[in-house]
C-alpha cells in the first residue's frame, strides 16, 4: 500500500493523478490518494480518473474539513 498526497496541487491534481496510476505506481498494490475537494467536483473526477485507468475504486470517503481520501487497485 502507498500513500500519494496530491494536497498541495490543489485542484489540478488530474496530470499527476494519472501519471502515477499509469507510470509509478505498481501493478497489485493498493494505492491511497489524497486531494484538497473544495466544491466536491474533485471527487468525481477522482473517480473518473481511477476508471480511466484501468483501477478498481475501494475507498473514497472525506478526511478532514478540506481533503478527500480514496484507495484503489489494479
Amino acid at each position: 500500500m502507498k500513500r500519494y498526497d496530491l494536497r498541495h496541487l490543489k485542484n489540478d491534481f488530474d496530470d499527476r493523478m494519472k501519471e502515477i496510476l499509469l507510470n509509478e505506481h505498481p501493478a497489485n498494490e493498493a494505492a491511497i490518494f489524497l486531494f484538497e475537494i473544495g466544491d466536491f467536483t474533485p471527487v468525481q473526477r477522482s473517480a473518473d480518473i481511477v476508471k480511466e485507468c484501468g483501477y478498481e475504486l475501494y475507498n473514497s470517503l472525506k478526511f478532514n474539513e478540506v481533503d478527500w481520501t480514496i484507495v484503489c487497485k489494479k
